[in-house]
């Protein structure tokens, strides 16, 4: 029996230590809600527009050190298109007088090509095409 009341006595003591602990809890809750207030109502106003000036200060910069990269990045990326630009116009210039001028030889030289090409169509004494004529029908 002894020992029974001695855990009945030991079990009461944590139940109320516990409720004293959550007890606790509840008033440093209820103090911070009070301090928060006190704060809000004195002081919170000037640390909200010192922030507010922080913030600001913090975001001009930002804003200038983009800017100045966003600057730079742009002139760069317009010089490059410039040289890409101008280097393929002058290729295709390039490639247009090369052709131009080589057209007119083309012309002449495919035309001398086949009126060569049968005007050879020599036969043999058999009557047979010759290996000249058919090599020259095979390439045309």
């Amino acid at each position: 029996m002894l020992k029974q009341a001695a855990a009945n006595i030991n079990a009461n003591r944590v139940a109320d230590a516990a409720l004293a602990a959550s007890r606790q809890v509840w008033l440093a809750g209820l103090g911070a809600a009070v301090v928060t207030r006190e704060w809000v109502r004195n002081d919170a106003g000037h640390m909200f527009r010192a922030l507010v000036k922080e913030g600001s200060t913090v975001e001009s910069r930002t804003l200038r050190v983009i800017g100045r990269g966003i600057e730079s990045s742009m002139a760069l990326a317009t010089t490059a298109w410039n040289r890409a630009r101008d280097t393929a116009r002058t290729t295709v210039g390039g490639v247009v007088e090369t052709a131009a001028a080589a057209l007119p030889a083309f012309k002449t030289s495919a035309a001398k090509r086949v009126s060569k090409t049968t005007a050879k169509k020599s036969r043999t004494a058999k009557g047979r095409v010759s290996r000249k004529g058919r090599r020259a029908k095979r390439a045309a």
